[in-house]
């Protein structure tokens, strides 16, 4: 029955000072406001303003609606200017799913910008999706996932937005520092640092060793980065890492890169999304960024 136009009526009355002058700010005519409230008035069954002269008298059941009025059009003014952020893509959120280590620091080269350009928009970034992402875009739990290994699948749209090549990580002192490349065999008796995920899904494996029926002498996995390259800084073993990623912390460790193969391994990172997702959606929009900086 009640509707905003009614609460909005009496807050202009209070706030203009006359009927006259609410229905001139409403950009209505005095008659149709008045026409207006007085059929609200037979909905609800009670005056809402008696006339002294030219003067309105608020009845009670007006000043409780004046009241109200007061307390809830603030919300929906400030609902309408939500809505309004989100039909132009000004406000929302972002859920990312990871499925690699390394993807993470290439997403800190981008995410920036997309909070610069996006501030109404709340990034949420998943890594517990790791090798699981698919399931989670699929059930909507993520609305963007970042990988090097993209499962094509119908309903899902991939995307290379980054080249990179895998390499192995070791010491400046170590044996294997002054090589172009190293063959599958050079790991034989060395120690392995990897992530803590299936070897099946590790490329120096997939692409490199297991070809070859090769396997390094141990295995060892580490979650953080930084201390994996200490770890190889320090001459405990070796690791496989992007170039890129190398090189970002070529400062801080005495570690040097080295091709696997002669032909080198290379790799992409992909950007997965809904193909339902439209152009002007948050995923979209990092996507073009992304895109804008290969």
């Amino acid at each position: 029955m009640i509707e905003r136009i009614h609460l909005t009526v009496l807050r202009e009355i209070e706030l203009q000072g006359s009927l006259t002058a609410a229905a001139g700010k409403l950009h209505l005519t005095q008659s149709a406001l008045s026409h207006t409230m007085k059929k609200f008035e037979a909905q609800v069954g009670t005056r809402l303003w008696t006339k002294e002269g030219r003067n309105l008298q608020l009845t009670e059941a007006g000043r409780y609606l004046l009241k109200e009025a007061k307390r809830l059009l603030p919300q929906l003014e400030r609902l309408d200017e939500a809505l309004g952020q989100f039909a132009k893509g000004e406000r929302g959120s972002l859920r990312i799913g990871m499925e690699c280590h390394p993807c993470y620091q290439w997403l800190l080269t981008i995410v920036g910008e997309f909070l610069a350009v996006s501030p109404g928009v709340e990034v949420d970034v998943k890594q517990r999706f790791q090798f699981g992402g698919m399931a989670a875009l699929f059930n909507h739990e993520i609305d963007l996932l970042v990988t090097p290994d993209p499962l094509q699948r119908k309903g899902i749209c991939f995307t290379p937005v980054f080249d990179y090549e895998q390499v192995l990580v070791v010491s400046r002192n170590h044996a294997l520092a002054g090589h172009t490349y190293v063959q599958p065999e050079d790991l034989s008796d060395q120690c392995l640092y990897t992530y803590p995920v299936e070897i099946e899904r590790l490329d120096i494996y997939r692409l490199f060793l297991q070809p070859e029926n090769c396997v390094p002498a141990r295995r060892k996995t580490v979650e953080a980065t930084e201390i994996m390259l200490q770890l190889v800084s320090a001459g405990r073993g070796v690791a496989c890492l992007p170039r890129w990623l190398v090189e970002q912390f070529a400062g801080q460790f005495a570690v040097v890169p080295i091709s696997l193969g002669c032909a080198g391994v290379s790799k992409q990172i992909h950007l997965g999304m809904r193909a339902s997702e439209n152009e002007s959606s948050h995923a979209a929009g990092l996507l073009r960024l992304a895109l804008a900086r290969t």
